[in-house]
C-alpha cells in the first residue's frame, strides 16, 4: 500500500520550492520553468495559480502582507494582495545563464539562496547568504544547488550540489545563519539510485531527503545514518516541505522535466504534488528578515 497520496493534480513540468504558510493554512509552490507560483490550501483543497513572468524557485514569508521570492534575477518582494512583484534585491541578475533554485530561510531569519545555469552548466552556481538587506555569496562553483535546510537551532546548515553526490552539512552561528567552519560529509549518496535533491530537517533533527531519480524519499538520523526510505509513485520527486496546523505532515513535489512521451506515459502523476502519510515531528518555516 503506497504510503503517498496526492495533495495536488496539477502537473509541474518542474515542480519545487513548496512552503507552508501556518497563517493561511495554505502550501505554496513552484513549476519553475513555466515561472508558475501555485498555492493551494490545505483543507480546503482550493488551488490558485499565479503568473510570474520568469523563473522562480522558492517563497518565504516577510509579514502577513508581504512575501520573498528567489527568482532568476534576483529577490522579489510579493504583494499578497495584488500579487505585484518588486526587485528588492538583484542576484546575478546580469548573468542570463543561471536561475534561482533550492533556497531555504535559517531560524534567525537569514535566507540561504542557491543558483544553478538554466541548462545545469558545470559550476555556473553558487549559494548566497542574504539576511537584512545585506547578500554575501557563500559556495561558488555549484552546478545545482540543492538540499540547503536547517535544525532547528540554527547550529547547522546543510547543502549539496547535486551533480557530486554529496550531501554536505556545516556548523552556523545561531544568530546570523553564516557558516562557523568548513563543510563536512553528511551522506554520501554516490553509491546509490538517484540523486539528492529538496531536504527539510524536523524538530528531532531528522533529514528528509527528496530523491530525484530514486522514486523515493529518505529520511537520515542527525548522524547520518538511513532511518527509512519512503517509496514515491513518481520517479522524480523533487522537495519536501512540513504541512498541517501542527507541521506533521510532509508534502512533496516532483517534476517531468527531461522525459519524453513514453517515459511521461510510464510515470503518470510525474508533476503532481504529494503527502505522505506518515506522521512527522515538522516545524513552521522561520519568516524572513529583509531589513
Amino acid at each position: 500500500m503506497s504510503q503517498a497520496s496526492v495533495f495536488s493534480d496539477h502537473i509541474c513540468q518542474l515542480g519545487e520550492g513548496p512552503s507552508y504558510d501556518p497563517a493561511t493554512d495554505a502550501l505554496f509552490w513552484f513549476d519553475i520553468v513555466n515561472g508558475l507560483l501555485l498555492e493551494q490550501g490545505v483543507a480546503s483543497g482550493t488551488l490558485k495559480i499565479h503568473e510570474l513572468g520568469q523563473m522562480a524557485s522558492a517563497i518565504a514569508v516577510i509579514d502577513e502582507k508581504r512575501q520573498l521570492i528567489a527568482a532568476e534575477t534576483g529577490l522579489y518582494v510579493r504583494d499578497v494582495a495584488t500579487g505585484k512583484l518588486t526587485l528588492h534585491t538583484p542576484v546575478e541578475a546580469d548573468n542570463p545563464v543561471t536561475r534561482s533554485n533550492d533556497s531555504r530561510v535559517h531560524p534567525c531569519g537569514a535566507l540561504w539562496m542557491g543558483t544553478m545555469g538554466k541548462g545545469e552548466e558545470k559550476g555556473a552556481g553558487a549559494i548566497y547568504w542574504f539576511f537584512k538587506g545585506e547578500l554575501r555569496q557563500l559556495f561558488s562553483d555549484i552546478t545545482v544547488s540543492n538540499s540547503i535546510c536547517f535544525t532547528e537551532d540554527g547550529a547547522l546548515a546543510h547543502y549539496t550540489d547535486t551533480s557530486t553526490g554529496l550531501l554536505m552539512r556545516v556548523a552556523c552561528d545561531p544568530a546570523t545563519g553564516l557558516p562557523a567552519g568548513e563543510p563536512k560529509l553528511f551522506v554520501d549518496h554516490r553509491s546509490a539510485k538517484g540523486y539528492v535533491d529538496g531536504s527539510v530537517v524536523d524538530r528531532d533533527g531528522v533529514l528528509w531527503n527528496a530523491v530525484w531519480g530514486g522514486k523515493a524519499v529518505k529520511a537520515y538520523s542527525p548522524e547520518g545514518a538511513l532511518l527509512r526510505e519512503i517509496p514515491m509513485p513518481v520517479t522524480q520527486p523533487s522537495c519536501p516541505a512540513f504541512v498541517g496546523r501542527k507541521a506533521d505532515r510532509l508534502a512533496v513535489t516532483s517534476a517531468w522535466k527531461g522525459k519524453d512521451e513514453k517515459q511521461r506515459h510510464l510515470d503518470p502523476q510525474a508533476g503532481m504534488t504529494f503527502l505522505l502519510d506518515i506522521p512527522v515531528n515538522g516545524r513552521f518555516e522561520p519568516r524572513v528578515l529583509i531589513a
